[in-house]
């Protein structure tokens, strides 16, 4: 009777909160791959810069919407520069590199590569945020990466990897791993719909001088390269990155980064659903072995929920 009391109360929340990061999870990686399937059915009509700033747009207007009649105080003095760094980097510079990127990369090759991102962020949460390296997420880790790579070697190989389009890719990795190490103690004070919007507004700032192209290639696409584009902004764009920015909230950075190797593998059951492009047996067991790794990062992090 004693014990039982003080258990019940603390193994309630950490269960809901454990269903509310696992569901924020899940919305993120399946709206971020199909950003993928998205990118390359607007690719023709809209540059890099014109897709970013348009991305942007459209998830200021959409995201806008829901925070502004709840934000209660702005970001003041110092607590804009995280906010000005992570928006600049990852809103702004990262999708510039990885648009530009992938005009020059297969999509093998540019998952491959993107897919370091989890890798430097384990590291730099290890180092910076203090949450070590623990076994399991590092042994996890490697054997989702190798999925990814297997996923790679399936692809697309017709083209050449252009030196130009590996270093954006590689660069768009780092400024996506540096960002997620800055925005997590951000969402301490904000919350993650804000603090997501806030970077948004940031990062579309950043690309306005793209404006003018934005506007002359609206003209010029079809209408369902419009709708692509908005349905970009809105679903991989303003909801996927508050999903992750909540899911970032509950869960350490470098596990939670882990769940990004699932991406490559949606990405290619949404593009045989969606485009008809029929997986290749490497990419079925690079999936399944991404699978296997996330549910090996996760393994430590399962023993100290159950006591």
């Amino acid at each position: 009777m004693a014990t039982s009391t003080p258990i019940s109360p603390a193994t309630t929340p950490s269960r809901t909160i454990s269903k509310l990061g696992i569901a924020a999870v899940i919305v993120t990686v399946v709206l971020w791959a199909s950003a993928f399937v998205g990118i390359r059915a607007v690719g023709p009509s809209f540059s890099p810069g014109s897709l970013t700033l348009g991305r942007l747009v459209v998830a200021a207007v959409a995201l806008g919407i829901v925070v502004l009649p709840r934000l209660k105080r702005w970001p003041k003095g110092r607590e804009w520069l995280p906010i000005l760094a992570y928006g600049v980097m990852w809103f702004a510079g990262y999708n510039l590199a990885l648009n530009a990127a992938e005009h020059m990369l297969d999509a093998g090759t540019s998952a491959m590569l993107i897919n370091v991102s989890p890798i430097l962020i384990a590291v730099l949460a290890g180092v910076i945020l203090k949450e070590g390296f623990p076994r399991w997420l590092i042994i996890g880790s490697l054997v989702a990466f190798s999925g990814v790579a297997l996923i790679a070697l399936g692809s697309g190989q017709r083209s050449t990897a252009d030196v130009a389009g590996v270093l954006l890719c590689l660069l768009a990795a780092v400024l996506a791993a540096v960002s997620v190490i800055v925005q997590k103690p951000v969402l301490r004070t904000f919350s993650a719909a804000q603090a997501t919007w806030f970077g948004i507004m940031v990062g579309a700032v950043c690309c306005l001088p793209w404006a003018g192209q934005l506007v002359t290639e609206v003209q010029a696409a079809p209408l369902p390269a419009t709708l692509g584009l908005v349905y970009l902004g809105i679903f991989p764009t303003a909801i996927a990155f508050t999903t992750w920015a909540y899911a970032l909230s509950l869960i350490e950075a470098g596990k939670l980064a882990a769940t990004t190797y699932l991406v490559p593998g949606t990405t290619i059951l949404i593009s045989w659903a969606v485009l008809k492009e029929i997986p290749t047996i490497w990419g079925l067991v690079g999936g399944v072995i991404c699978l296997v790794g996330v549910g090996l990062t996760r393994r430590r992090s399962r023993r100290i929920t159950s006591r």
